[in-house]
């Protein structure tokens, strides 16, 4: 078992040197990981200072709430006032249309307000320090009706809920939270015992959710809402910026110089909307995936805008602009916002095995740099175009004339899957 171990372990420290070792591609990969571990350093570094913040801030409130039980001397109107205000928020929907008057400890509170939300509003004012009794002037409503005050969306009502029941966790709960998942996710790893696994999994899930301070449904991607990431990315390019909106507007030429888009087709309706696309891409995994797209904005040479359709598996939006820099250079600007598939778990597990759409747009967006500039296809290009197709795109790019290649003169635009 050991020598198996051993020869694991040696096979792994053998392909990690030959994968950040490499003649060609060595050097950017080792930067790419001390670059990585900076970043996680200063993010560390900060993140332990908001955590002391907070915990000092919380130790500054109970202690001085600990110091108002002993405290018997009477509270100033104002202050009490303030104090039955913050309490509205946790109890009723329209907390503004309440009037609150306080004098010498009795409580005025005036106002529309629902029916079902009497009884928690005068239980949480009682339970305010410094309130000796309560005048009820409200006005009484079974329902919304046309009544000004309670127009209007309606806030939810958190009520008093512990750090670890609500949806966003402060620094303090988060840094709780952390530690008691990952001490028993290692404790289920390190033991035998039945059960092992459901503390590891419990374990794994408390972690998950302290560190991207998310729901569960939202962290696996279920429901409506869902998780979504921003990803944006700027590149200068020399080449004209007709030429380089051509070739960008131009969908069913991206197979031809870049990796992971292996297929893009015009979808022809029958109505009087043509600009919608299927793409196909290489997800993680090697598996293809496609989705449909709608083209929602085209201005030549300045800006592309679109968006997926409803009910496919990558489900984002997009926009890229292009600025003529005046010297025969373009800066493209691309915005992109997508929900991954699995929620923020996918996203983490894509980012470790370096499949996310940012770095993969990354990549995309240097071979179309390299292709524009120096007029050669990529050799790792999705579309292994040959001949007179790749004769075409050469001139095309090489020589800045800012045209597709003409349909005599390409071959097939993508291959046949």
């Amino acid at each position: 078992m050991n020598s198996r171990l051993m020869m694991l372990v040696g096979a792994t420290m053998g392909a990690a040197a030959m994968y950040y070792f490499d003649p060609s591609r060595g050097r950017y990969r080792r930067a790419l990981v001390r670059d990585r571990l900076v970043h996680t350093r200063h993010k560390a570094r900060h993140g332990v200072g908001v955590v002391g913040r907070d915990l000092r801030n919380r130790t500054i409130g109970k202690t001085a709430i600990v110091r108002s039980i002993f405290d018997s001397s009477p509270v100033d109107d104002s202050v009490l006032e303030d104090r039955v205000r913050a309490a509205l928020g946790r109890v009723v929907t329209h907390p503004a249309s309440i009037d609150v008057a306080a004098r010498d400890g009795v409580v005025t509170l005036a106002g529309p307000i629902l029916a079902d939300e009497v009884p928690q509003l005068l239980e949480s004012v009682r339970a305010v320090r410094g309130v000796r009794d309560i005048e009820d002037r409200l006005e009484v409503h079974t329902e919304p009706g046309r009544i000004p005050g309670l127009q209007g969306e309606a806030r939810s009502r958190p009520g008093r809920r512990s750090g670890f029941m609500q949806e966003n966790w402060s620094p303090t709960t988060r840094a709780i939270g952390g530690l008691a998942g990952a001490a028993a996710a290692l404790w289920g790893l390190g033991r035998r015992q039945p059960g092992r696994t459901l503390v590891t999994g419990a374990g794994l899930l408390l972690l998950g959710r302290a560190l991207t301070n998310l729901e569960l449904r939202r962290m696996f991607g279920i429901g409506a809402e869902g998780f979504e990431v921003s990803v944006q990315k700027t590149i200068r390019i020399q080449a004209p910026v007709e030429t380089v909106y051509r070739l960008w507007s131009d969908f069913e030429q991206m197979p031809t110089f870049t990796k992971h888009v292996t297929r893009v087709r015009r979808l022809n309706d029958r109505g009087e909307d043509r600009d919608r696309w299927r793409w196909t891409v290489r997800a993680p995994g090697g598996f293809d995936v496609s989705f449909d797209a709608r083209v929602t904005e085209r201005e030549e040479n300045r800006r592309i805008a679109w968006h997926t359709e409803d009910g496919g598996m990558a489900q984002h939006t997009g926009q890229v602009t292009f600025h003529d820099n005046g010297d025969g250079s373009t800066t493209v600007d691309v915005k992109l916002v997508y929900k991954p598939i699995g929620g923020a778990v996918g996203h983490a597990i894509a980012c470790m095995l370096g499949m996310d759409p940012k770095r993969r747009m990354d990549d995309d967006l240097l071979r179309m740099k390299t292709y524009l500039e120096t007029g050669k296809p990529p050799h790792d290009a999705a579309a292994r175009a040959v001949g007179g197709r790749n004769a075409a795109a050469r001139r095309w790019a090489g020589n800045g004339s800012g045209r597709p290649p003409e349909p005599h003169e390409t071959a097939e635009s993508v291959p046949t899957f």
